[in-house]
C-alpha cells in the first residue's frame, strides 16, 4: 500500500479565490421584531 497523493490545483484567479475564502465564514443572521423583543 502506498501513500495516496494529494489532488493539486492550479489557481488562475487569486482575487475570486482570496474572497471565496473571506466569503466561506460569513454568516447572515436574520431576525423580525418578535424575535429581538423576545
Amino acid at each position: 500500500m502506498g501513500k495516496e497523493k494529494k489532488a493539486k490545483y492550479q489557481i488562475s484567479n487569486w482575487k475570486q479565490y482570496n474572497q471565496a475564502l473571506v466569503n466561506r465564514s460569513s454568516v447572515t443572521v436574520w431576525m423580525n421584531d418578535v424575535t429581538i423583543k423576545a
